[in-house]
């Protein structure tokens, strides 16, 4: 039997490679490109009034910057499990890093705004690509009851990155430019490509799966119109021809996909995957808190502007605490909570106390309301958030097959990815309908920003649901044993390990 992927000798002739594991190699690239695809997905808000101004353009028209990204994530995701099954994961991963780097390399020199929406697309479909390979290739490094560490290490990106983009991004374009917004990803990029090529190990390619071209297309044209329409729909309006036109066909097409893919036997998309209940359940988990993590991040940050008139970089500051409440959330789960209650206790409490989390904001916070409630309330919802994202990123994949691994990923990117377009959407449309403005970032309706919290917290509890439904019998390999006692002695009891894997232990171990 050979080893592990994670644990197998390095051969001499690896060089660097010798001194860095492959887990290590791994969550150092992975979350590198996360942390960039992710924190675009805000930084760029703050400075679209400025990018506005420079080409000369007005703000309908600028709001392209973020809507092609997005829209390019969701055309680009779906194609990424095929891409590092063909051609190896390590090849497709530091592609679509190099991709994303030159992206906003190229954005950073943009003279006009077609040129910069031409090269966010070009961001997007290296964002797109890197998530679901990199987290293929860490399901692969790691043994199912050592992912939950790996997901504490993923929610530090998932959980950073989206806060940290209007504060990072309010510091750039006031001090230096709009431009460096997007230089800044430049040395980060560079840095992960150079220390994947030395250090990650290229993993088996997968030539005999035949590219599913049907299915790609209708997932590309699907989900890329479902995207643009939920994005541009609280601005133009649900009920406008363009908004209308693009979610019916995008749901038309996704329809389409599902015969289809069903019928296939390598298919793009796997939607058989979902009838594993574990799975399906995680998804759903991971796809609502999305919804409500982005769309409540969102809602206090104009609460925040609007509201209690803060600047976009005092605001972003202040929502700093929720970032923090997720790292820290995300260390609890993974050294005590994940293996005390098990997954299924585990998630309906994070899904739980997200739910209460921000519904107490819509009952408690007014302009009025003292500073210290709002942050208290901001890393409490964070310390919540970060159950949920250890616990679907360790439980979901507990009975996914190392080879259907890189399909699964993608659907587990796609619901996340469209799960957080929609929060945003979700909250908008609540604040401009309950503030009755055309525009609910001019509003500062105490009524607007209640109703939206409210309304988010109520979407959340579908998750709970969802949480409901974890077999903690199916997710049992990913619970880590319990820790040593004393001193060198084992812990009885412990889980056997994955029988697929061999352990880490030397010879020398062994025998002793």
């Amino acid at each position: 039997m050979s080893p592990h992927p994670a644990t197998a000798p390095t051969q001499r002739a690896d060089g660097p490679r010798r001194a860095v594991s492959q887990k290590t190699a791994v969550c150092v690239v992975y979350v590198a490109g996360l942390f960039l695809s992710t924190l675009d997905m805000t930084i760029v808000n703050v400075a679209l009034p400025t990018i506005g101004r420079a080409f000369d353009v007005p703000s309908t028209a600028v709001d392209t910057v973020s809507i092609s990204y997005l829209v390019a994530l969701a055309v680009s995701v779906p194609a990424s499990g095929w891409l590092g099954d063909r051609f190896g994961g390590k090849r497709t991963l530091l592609t679509a890093i190099a991709v994303f780097t030159l992206g906003s390399a190229l954005c950073g020199t943009a003279q006009s705004l077609g040129e910069l929406v031409l090269f966010r697309v070009l961001q997007g479909v290296g964002g797109g690509m890197l998530a679901s390979v990199g987290m293929a290739m860490l399901l692969r490094a790691f043994r199912p009851e050592e992912r939950v560490r790996a997901s504490a290490v993923l929610s530090v990106a998932n959980g950073l990155a989206p806060t940290m983009g209007p504060v990072l991004g309010g510091i750039l374009v006031t001090q230096v430019s709009w431009r460096a917004i997007f230089y800044v990803n430049v040395p980060v990029g560079a840095f992960a490509v150079a220390f994947g090529a030395l250090c990650l190990r290229n993993e088996p390619a997968r030539p005999s799966e035949r590219f599913d071209l049907p299915g790609f297309l209708l997932a590309a044209s699907g989900f890329g119109l479902v995207m643009y329409g939920v994005s541009v729909g609280p601005e133009q309006g649900w009920s406008t021809a363009p908004v209308l036109a693009a979610l019916v066909c995008g749901t038309l097409l996704l329809t389409a996909l599902t015969a289809t893919e069903l019928r296939s036997r390598a298919p793009m998309i796997d939607v058989r995957l979902l009838r594993d209940r574990l799975f399906a359940s995680g998804t759903t988990v991971m796809t609502i808190e999305s919804v409500t993590f982005l769309g409540a991040l969102f809602t206090l940050t104009l609460y925040l502007q609007d509201a209690r008139e803060m600047s976009p970089l005092t605001a972003g500051l202040t929502t700093f605490p929720e970032a923090l409440g997720v790292v820290t959330g995300s260390q609890l789960a993974s050294r005590v909570l994940y293996r005390r209650l098990r997954p299924r206790r585990h998630l309906m409490l994070g899904a739980g106390a997200t739910s209460a989390v921000i519904a107490a904001m819509g009952l408690l916070l007014r302009p009025s309301t003292p500073l210290w409630v709002v942050v208290a309330l901001l890393f409490c919802m964070g310390l919540a958030i970060g159950q949920v994202f250890v616990g679907t990123q360790s439980a979901s994949f507990a009975t996914i097959s190392d080879a259907s691994s890189g399909r699964a990923s993608t659907l587990f990117n796609v619901g996340r990815r469209i799960g957080g377009a929609a929060g945003v959407a979700v909250a908008t449309t609540v604040l401009v309908t309950v503030a009755g403005a055309s525009r609910a970032t001019g509003s500062g309706d105490p009524a607007g920003y209640r109703a939206a919290f409210l309304t988010l917290a109520a979407v959340n509890l579908l998750g709970l649901y969802a949480a409901t439904r974890v077999s903690d019998s199916d997710a049992a390999s990913t619970v880590p044993p319990p820790r040593k006692g004393r001193r060198g002695k084992a812990p009885t009891g412990t889980p056997p390990s994955d029988p697929t894997s061999t352990s880490t232990t030397s010879h020398k171990e062994l025998r002793t």
